[in-house]
């Protein structure tokens, strides 16, 4: 068993790496997208409650723009590493990419613990890390969004910042913004929905129907809870879900046999996504320990946590019932795991095409705010469904005619499309 800590950028790189092989790139291509073509690091001090200066570590990492404004979120988290921002702004180019999108690569970072954090302290942070890369980000050049414990109130305190240091109003600078304030109709929904509408499309290949299936899902944040609502409303029944116990900083499984009930759920469910243990189990579910829903006995995973959850660890414990993967979260999968998925037959849908929903809507938001003109809710989720039902066949079509495994076939297409922009500019 490897020692050597896990290290995103390396997992990103080295399956770029491979891509660029199987495609013929040229040595200037594979060095230009190999690396992020802009990266900021900053300190931001915040004035604190107490009324102390706290000083914090952020990121803004912009992988590459040839085909489009950059496009990423940005996550407050304690273990968040300028790394594993790298990484994220590479599968931010690749998501675009196969989901035919005219925007780039980035992603964005702070090294903190929001939970341990007032509002007041909250907005301090967002302002803060606004005024460090005004320069560099707005409508035409990166457009950030919420990501792991962000949310749309985050959003609004830096775009409000945003406009203030530039003086107009720029709603198309960020997305993920409250519905009222610029935000899309349909945003909530569309990372989880996006899962299960490439579920969806899966199961129509495996001719098995979604009445028949079962599935698991790793998490219990906004991408579970609409992917469960959609999956249940389609026909399928999720037994086990797990989520993170911020009390006892570990995370925990609740099973049920005859199926989870997601309203039952959310009654008990914190902002944060954490099911009381307790209360589940007065409710009849079964808690186990944090790392049991990969070895459940159903037809579907779901990884819809942090990166790093299928390791060449514990790739071996998933049942042999599994036909099917499809990644909510971002990198959920190392290579070491993808390798034994891959000899063992599991159709696995990738993160950057699974998840690729809720890019699709911030970019519809986006379009939304920049000709200030809204659309419905109905018109958002059908445009979204008709672009990644659009995307996944394309990845299909290509892993058929070229022999390809899904995700090798996603590479290819975004990858390829990424070069060709570069190539297209003259860049090399």
């Amino acid at each position: 068993m490897s020692t050597k800590p896990f290290n995103a950028f390396e997992m990103a790189q080295t399956q770029f790496d491979k891509m660029a092989e199987l495609l013929g790139l040229d040595q200037a291509t594979r060095d230009l997208l190999r690396q992020p073509m802009r990266e900021y690091h900053f300190s931001l001090p915040v004035r604190m409650d107490d009324g102390s200066v706290k000083v914090f570590r952020g990121f803004r990492v912009q992988h590459n723009d040839a085909r489009g404004p950059g496009k990423g979120g940005i996550r407050f988290h304690p273990q968040e590493t300028i790394d594993t921002v790298r990484a994220l702004s590479m599968w931010m180019t690749w998501k675009c990419a196969v989901v035919n999108l005219p925007l780039g690569g980035s992603k964005g970072g702070v090294i903190c613990e929001p939970h341990s954090l007032s509002q007041r302290e909250q907005e301090g942070l967002c302002r803060a890390w606004v005024r460090q890369i005004a320069r560099d980000i707005g409508p035409v050049r990166d457009v950030p969004a919420p990501d792991v414990m962000t949310s749309g109130q985050h959003m609004l305190w830096m775009l409000d910042e945003f406009e203030h240091i530039h003086g107009g109003k720029y709603p198309g600078v960020i997305t993920g913004k409250p519905v009222g304030m610029g935000g899309s109709l349909g945003r909530t929904e569309a990372t989880g929905y996006g899962v299960v509408f490439t579920i969806r499309e899966a199961l129509k290949e495996l001719n098995i129907k979604a009445q028949d299936t079962t599935a698991c899902v790793q998490g219990f944040g906004n991408v579970a809870q609409y992917a469960i609502e959609l999956y249940q409303q389609i026909g399928g029944k999720v037994i086990c879900v797990s989520c993170w116990d911020q009390e006892a900083s570990q995370a925990n499984c609740f099973r049920k046999a005859d199926g989870v009930s997601l309203e039952e759920l959310q009654k008990i469910t914190d902002r944060f996504g954490g099911i009381n243990k307790q209360k589940a189990a007065d409710l009849g579910y079964e808690v186990l320990p944090g790392d049991a829903w990969i070895e459940q006995d159903v037809d579907i995973l779901i990884p819809s946590a942090l990166e790093n959850s299928i390791t060449g660890d514990n790739v071996g414990r998933i049942s042999k019932r599994v036909k099917l993967i499809s990644e909510g979260a971002n990198g959920p999968t190392t290579p070491e795991a993808d390798h034994v998925l891959h000899e063992r037959g599991i159709f696995v849908v990738p993160d950057f095409l699974a998840n690729a929903g809720g890019v699709t809507c911030s970019y519809l938001e986006q379009v939304q705010s920049n000709m200030n003109y809204f659309w419905e809710k109905d018109e958002v989720l059908g445009k979204l469904d008709v672009m990644m039902t659009t995307a996944f066949i394309g990845v299909s079509d290509m892993a058929k005619k070229r022999k390809l495994y899904m995700r090798d076939a996603a590479y290819v297409i975004s990858i390829a499309r990424v070069a060709q922009a570069c190539r297209d500019r003259g860049w090399v």
